[in-house]
């Protein structure tokens, strides 16, 4: 994993190629985040992926989070693995909640990384972000008729309650 300074070193030479993509950058508990525009998410992704000093040529996860009451509310987490070096960096894209029933939009990473593919699916069935060019942007574990994103903050939290077997035992 990059240090501090090298963090700042890649920022820079992302900024070299790709002016005003990074946005910030952050390294807490041992761990390198770059903050992109979310427009310009695709161009950081790939510059990371090819450029001939960096290869982080794998990704081991995509994940979103919802950090309502922040503004932006949802963050999209790629995490980028260099394997030859053993290294990883975390790219993060901040998203705007668009209010109403409109769903948040970021541009799909399948192109350049297949696995993002179910990755990319399960955080829409599960916060509502569309990953514009997705080849299958469909629900992957909750029934395609579902209403709702069950991960957001602002889910309303309820169900029927479970009885087991051991709560129903009096012991005197």
């Amino acid at each position: 994993m990059p240090d501090a300074p090298g963090l700042e070193l890649i920022r820079g030479e992302i900024d070299r190629d790709c002016p005003g993509a990074v946005l910030a950058t952050s390294y807490d508990r041992s761990q390198a985040a770059l903050l992109v525009d979310p427009e310009r998410v695709l161009e950081v992704l790939r510059w990371l992926r090819d450029e001939p000093g960096q290869r982080y040529d794998f990704l081991s996860s995509l994940h979103a989070a919802d950090y309502l009451p922040n503004a932006p509310r949802f963050g999209i987490h790629y995490e980028l693995i260099n394997r030859n070096r053993v290294e990883r960096v975390r790219v993060k894209a901040m998203l705007a909640d668009p209010g109403d029933d409109a769903l948040p939009e970021i541009d799909s990473c399948v192109e350049l990384f297949p696995t993002a593919e179910a990755q990319e699916r399960e955080v829409y069935d599960f916060f509502g972000i569309v990953f514009r060019g997705h080849p299958n942007l469909t629900r992957i574990l909750m029934p395609d008729d579902y209403v709702g994103w069950p991960q957001r903050r602002d889910f309303p939290i309820g169900g029927e309650p479970v009885t087991f077997t051991y709560s129903e035992q009096r012991f005197d």
